[in-house]
């Protein structure tokens, strides 16, 4: 295969689509020193701070997604729609790109739809067990959809579809070499337990709320905490920071490090997430987002939570969190099997496997 090839890259608004994304990129990065590599996200996400820090070019469309409420704001979507695929189609006759790549998000939909339409070979990378409705478009066309659950078939042709997984964080293969530093990093008592809660990079309204009415709870149990309550209520919540043993980030840049210090995990259930705690391999607790496409976060938690590999709660069920937890704390023999199930899900080499497909379809 030439050696300079051109790949667009799109996907974003949330880091459970645009880490996946960057570690595509720093894949290919790695294989192919030469390659030109393009992003394209929506402007005004996330993404346009996010990929340039990763060191990589992006272009920004003018597109959000439709309200499931009605609202205004879904009067300018056939505008801005139209106005993404024009920009899309720009995009693209002058990066000309070898191959599309689509890791979910509201640019990847106009983005790769102007890719086909010109003939240009793309593969999406579907993260949930529920794909959205811009994914299940456009695996009709695509020519691999790279999955991390089973039983997508109903969603995208069969002979398109390969298991593997969701690219995750490199760093994260290693935390169990990392407890000590970890520890050291977060300055933990180390005879006490942690307690890592992560609500996303943006932050979860309702776990928020269920932590900071169970903070005394947790310190009864001689818990340490460590809480990423996200972007938007980091100001609501920084001030518990003042407690003995509470920690709160609005946004954890050592993951490793933090997964490595912990015990506990309570965790919405983004895909990226999932992926991530199946390698991490500790006692998981899920509380899913209910306020996304189809449900998809609960979905994904009951893929792991079947399969006896992390405990599901859902967010009309918070009232029993403190029993679950506590029953959780006191069973040794629950924990090792949480722990020792999840790991076996883990798909740890996701990136390379993605990569290896489209190292595929630009040979083709």
């Amino acid at each position: 295969m030439k050696e300079s090839i051109n790949v667009i890259i799109s996907g974003g608004g949330t880091g459970g689509h645009i880490y996946p994304a960057i570690a595509i990129a720093n894949e290919i990065k790695l294989r192919y020193p030469e390659a030109n590599i393009l992003f394209v996200g929506a402007k005004d996400k996330m993404e346009m701070e996010k990929v340039p820090q990763a060191g990589y070019d992006i272009k920004g469309l003018w597109i959000s997604g439709i309200q499931r409420k009605l609202t205004l704001k879904n009067l300018a979507f056939p505008f801005k729609l139209i106005s993404s695929l024009w920009n899309a189609n720009k995009i693209i006759n002058k990066f000309k790109p070898d191959v599309a790549v689509g890791t979910g998000g509201f640019a990847s939909g106009p983005t790769l739809m102007m890719a086909n339409k010109k003939g240009i070979p793309t593969l999406i990378q579907e993260q949930n067990s529920y794909p959205g409705i811009t994914n299940k478009l456009l695996g009709k066309k695509a020519k691999k959809v790279c999955v991390a659950y089973d039983n997508l078939e109903r969603f995208f042709p069969s002979g398109n579809i390969i298991k593997t997984g969701n690219p995750v964080r490199q760093d994260l293969l290693f935390i169990h070499t990392k407890t000590q530093e970890g520890k050291e990093f977060f300055r933990l008592d180390k005879k006490k337990k942690t307690l890592l809660v992560l609500g996303g990079s943006l932050g979860a309204r309702k776990m928020n709320q269920l932590i900071e009415s169970q903070l005394d709870f947790i310190q009864n149990q001689n818990i340490q905490l460590i809480w990423q309550c996200g972007k938007l209520y980091y100001d609501e919540y920084k001030v518990h920071g003042k407690r003995d043993n509470v920690q709160v980030y609005q946004f954890l840049d050592r993951m490793d490090l933090a997964y490595a210090a912990t015990d506990f995990i309570v965790s919405r259930a983004g895909a990226s997430s999932v992926s991530e705690l199946c390698i991490v391999g500790k006692p998981t607790i899920f509380i899913p987002s209910p306020n996304v496409a189809e449900d998809h976060q609960t979905k994904n938690a009951k893929a792991v939570a079947d399969k006896h590999g992390a405990i599901l709660v859902k967010e009309n069920e918070l009232e029993t969190f403190p029993i679950v937890f506590e029953t959780l704390l006191k069973d040794l023999g629950k924990q090792e099997s949480l722990s020792d199930n999840i790991t076996i899900l883990a798909l740890p080499n996701a990136t390379n496997d993605i990569v290896n497909e489209i190292e595929k379809i630009i040979k083709r």
